[in-house]
C-alpha cells in the first residue's frame, strides 16, 4: 500500500509540472526541481516522465538542467573564480556534464534521438571548456601579477648585473598599464627555487586543469598554461643580456662581439639550467598535479623555445671558425655544457623532451670536436708559417712566443682537453702536444737557415730552445710532455751551444796553438814572425766576432752571463798562453807589448760587451 501511495504522490507531482510548465519545459525542469529540492522522494529520476516512450526524455531534462546552469556562468562578464561559491557551483556543473556524458554514450549507438540530446551535451560541454580555458588564463595573469607585487618576491628578479633599467618591480615599459612581466635580481646561488604562482592560485589551476584534461581539452589547457609562462622566461633571458640570434646571424659577428655573447651565454645557461627551468617544473607539477603527461608536455612547450634559444647559440659555436684564438672561449661554452649536463638530464626526463635531451648532447659532442679541430688548425698555422725575414740577432721568434704561450693557457684546461682527445682513440692529449712541439721544432730549424752565419743560426736556435724549456716549467705543459721529453729538448741546445762555439772560438783557438819551437836562430827569428803574425790575425778576427756578435740577442739574463763566462773560459787561457810565449821571444826585442793590443782584461771587457740585443721579436717584449 505504502508503494502505491508514494507512485499516487510521483505522478500527483509529475502532473502539477506538466499543467503547470505545459507551455514552457523550462518552467516544468524548475518545478521538477524544486520538488527534488523539498523531498528526496521526489528526486529527478523519479520524477522523469515515464509516460514519455522515448529513452532520451532523462537525458534531456538532465541537459536542460545543466544547459540553464552552465549558460550563465558561460556567458557572465564576470570572472566566475572571483567568487569561490561561483567556482565550485561551476565544476559541479562540468562534472555532472562530463558524467552525463559518459553514462549516455554507450546508449548513443541504439538511440538516435540520445545520439542528438549528446551532440547538444558536447556543444555544451565545449563552451564550459571555452569559459574555463578563459579562467585558466585570466587566474595566471592575476595569479602572475600578484606574485610579482608581493612583498615575498622583491630579490627574485633576473636583472642582468649591468642592466640600467631602472624600472621598480619588475615593470616592462614606462607607464603604470604597462603589462608587467615577474623577472628577477641577479643572484650568486643556484639552490634556490622560484615559486611564480600562490599556492590559492595553483590549486585553482589545478582543479580547472582536472576537469579541461577529464574532458579532453588536456592540449588545449597545456597550451594556454605554456603560452603565459613562456612570457615570462623569454623575458628572463633577455634581461640576461641573451639576444635570440641565428647560426648565420653569430657567424657574421665579429669574434668580439661573439666572444660577450658567450660571456652573457654561459651566464644565462647557468640561470636556466639551475633556476629557472627546474622551478617550471616544479610549478607543472603542482598546476598539472595527478596529470602527468600534461605536465610533461606543458613544462616541454614552455621551456622548449628558450631551451633550442641556448642550443643554437652552443651549436653556432660548434660550428663556426676553427681559428686557434677562439680555443679558450669555445672551451668556455664546452666545459659549462658539460657542468650542465646532469640539470639537462634531471630537468629534461620525461618523453616529450627526449629531443631537446639528445640535442644537448649532441652539440656538447660537436662542440668537443671543433677543440679538436683548432688544435689541427694550430699546426696548419705553425706549417705555414713563413721563412722569410730573419729575426734580429738571432732572437726569439715570433711563432715560438705564440705557440708556447697559447699551449701553457691552454692546458690549464688539462682535464678538459683531455677529457676531450680521450673520445679519440687514435692520440691523446700528451700525444697532440708532443706532435705540436716537433712542428714547432722543425719550423724554427726551417727558419734558421735563413742566417748565413752558422754561429747566429745556433744562436736562434739555442735562444727559442731555452724560451721553450722555459715555458715548460711549473706547467700543465710540462707535466704533459714529460721529463724525457725535456731531457731530450735541453740535449739538443746543448748541441746547438757547442755548434755556436766551434764556429765562432774554434777557429780563433786555431791561431792562439802553439807551434814547435827550435833553437837555431833562422827558425826562432821565423818563430817570432809567425807568432807576430798569428797575434796580427788573432786581433782582426776577435774584432771582428765581437763587432759581429755585439748585437745578437740572447733573451735569459742568467743563460746569456753563463754564456759569456763559458766563452771568457775557452779563450783567455789559450790567449794568455800564448801571449806570455810571444813575450818571452828574445827576437822580440825589449817592447813586445807594444804589438800586444789586448791584454787579459781586455778580452773579458769585449767578451762582456757581446750578446746586447734585447732578444725579442719585431714588435714587442718578450712575455
Amino acid at each position: 500500500m505504502a508503494e502505491n501511495g508514494e507512485e499516487k504522490l510521483l505522478a500527483v507531482a509529475r502532473h502539477i509540472a506538466r499543467t503547470l510548465g505545459q507551455s514552457d519545459d523550462t518552467m516544468a525542469d524548475d518545478i521538477l526541481q524544486i520538488f527534488s529540492n523539498f523531498d528526496g522522494r521526489f528526486s529527478r529520476e523519479k520524477l522523469t516522465d515515464l509516460d514519455d516512450p522515448r529513452p532520451s526524455a532523462p537525458l534531456q531534462i538532465s541537459l536542460t538542467s545543466l544547459d540553464r546552469h552552465i549558460s550563465q556562468y558561460v556567458a557572465s562578464d564576470h570572472p566566475i573564480w572571483a567568487d569561490s561559491a561561483d567556482s565550485t557551483a561551476f565544476l559541479d556543473s562540468v562534472d555532472e556534464l562530463v558524467a552525463t556524458i559518459r553514462e549516455w554514450t554507450p546508449v548513443a549507438t541504439a538511440d538516435k534521438s540520445v545520439a542528438a540530446c549528446l551532440v547538444r551535451a558536447d556543444e555544451l560541454l565545449q563552451q564550459s571548456m571555452f569559459r574555463l580555458e578563459d579562467e585558466f588564463r585570466s587566474l595566471m595573469v592575476r595569479g602572475a601579477e600578484s606574485f610579482e607585487l608581493s612583498e615575498s618576491t622583491g630579490n627574485l628578479s633576473f636583472d642582468s648585473d649591468d642592466d640600467g633599467d631602472d624600472d621598480e618591480g619588475g615593470m616592462i615599459g614606462n607607464g603604470e598599464e604597462h603589462h608587467q612581466i615577474p623577472v628577477a635580481p641577479p643572484i650568486s646561488e643556484y639552490d634556490i627555487v622560484i615559486d611564480a604562482l600562490p599556492s590559492g592560485t595553483i590549486n585553482d589551476l589545478n582543479e580547472i586543469a582536472k576537469r579541461m584534461v577529464t574532458a579532453g581539452f588536456g592540449k588545449e589547457c597545456s597550451h594556454v598554461y605554456s603560452s603565459c609562462r613562456r612570457e615570462f622566461l623569454e623575458e628572463s633571458m633577455s634581461r640576461l643580456g641573451l639576444q635570440k640570434l641565428s647560426i648565420d646571424e653569430v657567424h657574421k659577428m665579429p669574434w668580439q662581439e661573439v666572444e660577450e655573447q658567450i660571456e652573457r651565454w654561459v651566464k644565462a645557461a647557468n640561470l636556466a639550467l639551475r633556476i629557472l627551468f627546474p622551478s617550471e617544473r616544479r610549478l607543472c607539477d603542482r598546476v598539472f598535479f595527478g596529470l602527468s603527461s600534461a605536465a610533461d608536455l606543458s613544462f616541454m612547450e614552455v621551456c622548449r623555445g628558450s631551451s633550442i634559444q641556448l642550443l643554437n647559440f652552443a651549436d653556432a659555436i660548434a660550428i663556426g671558425s676553427r681559428s686557434p684564438e677562439r680555443l679558450f672561449k669555445v672551451l668556455d661554452v664546452f666545459e659549462t655544457l658539460r657542468d650542465l649536463m646532469p640539470e639537462f638530464e634531471s630537468v629534461f626526463s620525461d618523453q616529450y623532451c627526449l629531443m631537446l635531451r639528445n640535442e644537448a648532447v649532441t652539440i656538447w659532442k660537436r662542440l668537443g670536436e671543433a677543440i679538436r679541430g683548432i688544435f689541427m688548425e694550430l699546426e696548419n698555422l705553425i706549417r705555414r708559417d713563413p721563412a722569410k725575414a730573419a729575426v734580429p740577432g738571432g732572437g726569439l721568434h715570433p711563432i715560438t712566443r705564440y705557440v708556447m704561450n697559447y699551449l701553457r693557457a691552454a692546458c690549464r684546461s688539462r682535464q678538459t682537453l683531455e677529457q676531450i682527445f680521450d673520445k679519440d682513440s687514435s692520440s691523446s692529449l700528451s700525444v697532440q702536444m708532443c706532435w705540436i712541439m716537433e712542428l714547432l721544432q722543425s719550423n724554427l730549424e726551417v727558419k734558421s737557415k735563413i742566417y748565413r752565419d752558422p754561429a747566429l743560426c745556433s744562436i736562434f736556435m739555442v735562444n727559442n730552445g731555452r724560451y721553450i724549456v722555459q715555458k715548460l716549467n711549473d706547467s700543465e705543459l710540462g707535466l704533459l710532455l714529460g721529463d724525457d721529453w725535456i731531457r731530450k729538448h735541453n740535449a739538443k741546445i746543448r748541441q746547438y751551444l757547442s755548434n755556436y762555439q766551434k764556429s765562432s772560438w774554434n777557429k780563433i783557438l786555431g791561431i792562439l796553438k802553439p807551434e814547435s819551437s827550435s833553437s837555431s836562430a833562422p827558425n826562432a827569428a821565423a818563430a817570432a814572425r809567425s807568432m807576430k803574425e798569428k797575434l796580427k790575425l788573432f786581433n782582426l778576427s776577435f774584432d771582428e766576432i765581437c763587432k759581429t756578435q755585439t748585437p745578437w740577442a740572447v733573451f735569459d739574463e742568467q743563460f746569456r752571463e753563463e754564456l759569456k763566462t763559458s766563452v771568457t773560459k775557452l779563450l783567455l787561457p789559450a790567449y794568455g798562453n800564448f801571449i806570455g810565449k810571444f813575450q818571452n821571444i828574445p827576437e822580440m826585442g825589449k817592447h813586445p807589448d807594444k804589438v800586444i793590443k789586448y791584454g787579459a782584461e781586455d778580452i773579458e771587457a769585449r767578451i762582456n760587451e757581446l750578446f746586447q740585443g734585447n732578444g725579442s721579436p719585431a714588435g714587442g717584449g718578450r712575455k
